[in-house]
């Protein structure tokens, strides 16, 4: 029977987001996936390279995913809150993805006392889906639709902010929420559209 080539691969990136949203991409093990998806791990090796291109095939798979199932054009950046919420559905559906981004931020960012700084994996493809983004948002300020109060970019950056923490803290929102602060029925979602959309409108 011939080898199945593309299963074998969907497989492999199934059990490599298990392992890297678990362990993070400085604690996942090659062995463990190969484990996951019982396959050889030599095959990892054929098909993604090393550890590296692996994680950057995980990422590129679960950015496009994203994308399709929540896009942005201009007309869906003029109301950035509708999308919140889409983001939010989304990332409920789909933690680990969430879990990709923080375990990189922790592992591989540049921010302020953390990380290394040193090339993101897949960064250019990221780029390219983030640059689409901000361009929507751009055009959506252009058609005076949002805030220009704000560059595109950091106002991007606040939307993905406010609905991914909400899946990234779930500790803040169990000590936030306790009694006697119990949040009023309106569910998170809602909370994150009000947010947002109070946000991003532009100032009459």
């Amino acid at each position: 029977m011939a080898w199945d080539t593309a299963r074998t691969q969907q497989l492999l990136l199934t059990a490599a987001v298990e392992e890297f949203a678990e362990h993070g991409p400085e604690g996942a093990r090659i062995a463990r996936i190969a484990t996951r998806a019982g396959v050889n791990k030599e095959r990892i090796y054929q098909y993604f390279g090393n550890k590296e291109q692996l994680f950057a095939a995980v990422l590129t798979a679960e950015m496009g995913k994203l994308a399709a199932s929540v896009p942005l054009t201009p007309q869906h950046a003029e109301d950035l809150a509708d999308y919140a919420g889409r983001c939010y559905d989304y990332h409920v559906a789909n933690p680990h993805f969430t879990r990709l981004l923080a375990w990189e931020g922790l592992q591989r960012g540049a921010g302020p006392g953390f990380g290394s700084g040193e090339p993101l994996a897949a960064e250019s493809e990221r780029l390219a889906h983030y640059a689409e983004k901000v361009g929507a948002i751009a055009a959506a300020q252009r058609a005076e639709a949002l805030t220009d109060e704000l560059d595109p970019g950091r106002l991007m950056f606040a939307v993905i902010a406010l609905v991914t923490s909400w899946i990234m803290l779930p500790q803040l929102t169990r000590l936030l929420f306790a009694p006697p602060n119990s949040p009023q029925p309106a569910s998170d979602r809602e909370a994150i559209m009000l947010l947002a959309r109070k946000m991003t409108t532009r100032s009459s």
